[in-house]
């Protein structure tokens, strides 16, 4: 690795250091449908978007809930202190494609049609309001 490229690298990984987030990689659920949860907490208060999650019907809501609360965890862990109560918000959500599993199904006439079994990968963000009033 070059001289450039380490610089850049070393500058992303303390750039990294100062936001608090979780990933979920591999999720066996399609992207589309995984968005659709996403969307729902996306800029909420961290107690709502956890309520909303909690009474969601949609199958990947529970694992949208399970990052939230990971989230929230690493928040603490790395300020030394518990949240409280309308502290912290969720400030950035994403979704991206994960692998594809392909599948054949047998079809009439001896053909087969393809199943892709997708997956993917959901990166979600969260910060305190104070730190973003002191931006602006």
């Amino acid at each position: 690795m070059g001289a450039r490229k380490r610089n850049a690298a070393k500058a992303r990984k303390e750039a990294q250091k100062s936001l608090y987030f979780a990933k979920l990689r591999n999720e066996p659920s399609s992207p589309r449908k995984m968005r659709l949860v996403v969307d729902m907490i996306r800029g909420m208060e961290v107690g709502r978007a956890l309520g909303v999650l909690k009474f969601s019907t949609k199958r990947a809501s529970i694992a949208v809930e399970k990052l939230l609360r990971s989230a929230i965890a690493n928040w603490e862990q790395k300020n030394e202190r518990k949240a409280e109560a309308g502290e912290l918000y969720v400030s950035k959500v994403f979704v991206d494609c994960g692998p594809t599993l392909k599948r054949m199904r047998p079809a009439p006439q001896g053909r087969g049609y393809r199943i892709r079994k997708r997956s993917n990968h959901v990166t979600l963000f969260v910060d305190t309001k104070s730190t973003n009033k002191a931006e602006n």
